[in-house]
């Protein structure tokens, strides 16, 4: 294990020192990391507590570990409450904190309860990240990895570059942090991140409340990055004993400013921002594309539900009435922020204006509920807006801070709030309300091993994972070009989210919102092969869109470039990710052409021969030493198993 501090380091690298296992801290090498804390929600944990149920480990081996219940709250029908059950069955037999619907969105409620400066945090779900905003280095991963990482695993990485953002001035009334990250995504893009941690100093940190800074961090995912961080200094500390946490707090700042590369970002020449569809990263300023009419907007999910983005929104519909064009939904990131709301009267601010106010969970984010009408603009302070991920498949959803959220509400059209004249002022608590009697907290060993599992009809058990044939063969069965996320791949939604457990029927919407025909194709050709471009797999942390594929027979995966959390998901699972070793190839290649792969003990290139059309290609894979392994047992959780056995 690598020694506590020795050296000057920026924050990143102190705190891989400090829980390094194995490797070395050089970027782009393979290191593998000690884990503290994990934390999964009901989407993605039902899954990684089935993993980890086949690991036979009697107790999570983590310092913390958390189940959140905030993504599947629509029940529609049984299936979802019986996952519930599970997982609370699950919690106390495993020695979790179980955190029950209607408690809050996971990520904003750890950032509240649990997240602590110098910690690692796990996640399954990609907006882990948010824990940054304290000083923690909180990284997205899959459910598989979660499970291992509560299974005692240390958890193996590419040792990132670490980009500091120097933050100087102080951010203009009307423009918040949501503006902040947006400004980067344009500079960076979707794929700026990737391989990067984003590590923020300078004298424009402590002008950011902590709220502001976990929105900076949590919306720091859609770049690519492995995660993004904000020094712990008395700004947190003043957080801390605002939630009684005092003791948990300590200074955790940067002995070192010796970065990878540097991006100045003056907080006084921020505008209010706005990402226009499909892409986070397509980012303008509102001043340049206000003016059309909206018919949905949405407040909330686990970038901008906080306490402090709910007051500014209350505070500027205090006494008007939404646009009749439109209809507002909020979505609160915890109790703990509406019962502050109903104390100081605000709540009322937002009834009195018109909004519905729905159920403190991710809802309308993943598509669950809160659809906008066909054709339609919905402007959301959400993260993400790929195309049919809100539910209607045509509209065009555009990502912007509560401020301009609450002024496009009041005026029926995008609008800079700037336009409204003063800004309001609020006022955070010195102390916050604390009520943690919707977190169940871990039974003790003796009664834990008492605890009888409930599993519904819907809980299917796991698919098998042989190990790696010699020789890969079958059909192109997709082709498909850049950036194609996790959405396309396993959409979520109402009506597919409640079969997360259940593989073979989630599998039959792989890719359906691309080609409807794909999962029977696949089933039919007994699995294949899927051509992909850039950044293949980004978004999502969900492994289903690993997991379901290879219940298909998908065999490999050969892009231009993978995202960093499906690439692991996809060997996780003991599907290939190769690449072209000369991206034009892409080109020559078409969906029906039969192709077959000598993989052997998987030298890094290898030839991939096109039957159908008598071509070669070069094409490899960067896998580590440990992931060659895994990858030829047939996945990680064959691998644990043989570890555990030997």
């Amino acid at each position: 294990m690598g020694c506590a501090y020795t050296l000057k380091m920026n924050l990143v690298k102190r705190i891989l020192e400090e829980h390094l296992v194995e490797g070395e801290l050089e970027s782009g090498s393979d290191i593998a990391i000690r884990i503290d804390q994990t934390l999964t929600q009901d989407a993605t944990g039902t899954m990684a507590y089935l993993e980890f149920e086949a690991m036979s480990i009697p107790r999570v081996k983590t310092e913390l570990s958390v189940s959140y219940v905030d993504h599947n709250t629509l029940q529609t029908d049984f299936r979802n409450a019986d996952d519930h059950r599970y997982l609370q069955s699950i919690a106390a037999r495993y020695g979790l904190y179980f955190s029950r619907p209607g408690n809050g969105i996971c990520h904003q409620l750890h950032l509240e309860r649990f997240a602590r400066p110098g910690k690692t945090l796990l996640g399954s779900d990609s907006h882990t990240p948010t824990a940054g905003g304290v000083g923690s280095l909180a990284i997205g991963a899959g459910g598989l990895n979660v499970a291992a990482a509560m299974a005692g695993e240390p958890f193996t990485l590419k040792c990132p570059k670490v980009v500091g953002v120097r933050l100087t001035g102080k951010l203009s009334p009307w423009v918040s942090a949501k503006d902040v990250i947006l400004e980067l995504l344009k500079r960076v893009d979707v794929k700026g991140g990737v391989g990067k941690v984003f590590e923020y100093f300078g004298p424009g940190v402590e002008t950011l409340s902590v709220p502001e800074r976990a929105t900076i961090t949590n919306m720091g995912t859609e770049t690519g990055a492995t995660t993004s961080i904000f020094p712990s200094d008395d700004i947190t500390r003043q957080w801390f004993e605002a939630q009684g946490r005092a003791e948990q707090w300590i200074r955790l700042e940067a002995d070192d400013e010796d970065y990878d590369e540097i991006i100045e970002i003056d907080l006084s020449e921020v505008e209010p921002m706005v990402a226009l569809p499909h892409s986070p990263g397509n980012v303008k300023r509102v001043r340049d594309v206000e003016g059309m009419e909206v018919q949905q907007v949405t407040i909330g999910s686990c970038t901008n539900s906080s306490l402090r983005d709910l007051k500014i929104v209350a505070q500027i519909l205090k006494g008007r009435t939404i646009s009749p064009n439109l209809s507002l939904l909020i979505n609160p990131g915890s109790r703990q922020v509406v019962e502050h709301l109903v104390e100081s009267g605000e709540y009322n601010y937002l009834v009195d204006a018109g909004a519905r106010i729905i159920e403190n969970a991710c809802g309308p984010c993943i598509g669950m509920g809160g659809a906008p009408p066909s054709g339609s603009v919905s402007v959301r302070t959400y993260n993400r807006n790929f195309e049919g991920r809100s539910g209607t498949k045509d509209a065009g959803v555009f990502l912007v801070s509560p401020e301009t959220a609450a002024a496009t509400a009041i005026k029926g059209v995008l609008t800079d709030p700037r336009d409204l004249g003063v800004a309001p002022e609020i006022k955070m608590p010195d102390r916050f309300v604390v009520n943690d009697n919707m977190i169940i907290p871990p039974l003790p060993p003796e009664q834990a091993s008492n605890v009888e599992i409930i599993r519904g009809p819907n809980i299917k058990p796991l698919p098998d994972f042989p190990p790696l044939p010699d020789k890969l063969e079958g059909e192109i069965l997709l082709k498909v070009g850049d950036n194609i996320t996790t959405d396309h791949i396993m959409p979520a939604g109402a009506k597919i989210l409640p079969l997360r457990s259940n593989i073979p029927e989630i599998s039959k919407y792989v890719f359906s919102r691309v080609d409807e025909n794909f999962a029977s194709r696949a089933m039919e050709k007994h699995g294949g092969f899927i051509i992909g471009g850039e950044n293949y797999g980004q978004g999502s942390s969900r492994e289903h869109a690993a997991i379901a594929p290879k219940h298909l027979g998908i065999k490999a995966v050969i892009a231009k470039s993978f995202a960093r959390i499906h690439r692991a998901n996809l060997i996780n699972f003991g599907i290939l990710p190769l690449t072209f070793a000369d991206p034009s190839d892409y080109e020559r290649i078409e969906q029906g052409d039969h192709i077959e792969i000598e993989v052997g003990q998987l030298p890094h290139e290898m030839v991939m021969r096109n039957i159908t059309k008598g071509e070669e290609y070069v094409v490899r894979h960067d896998l580590g030493e440990k992931e060659q392994e895994i990858m030829v047992t047939g996945g990680l959780l064959p691998w644990i198993k043989k570890k555990v056995v030997s």
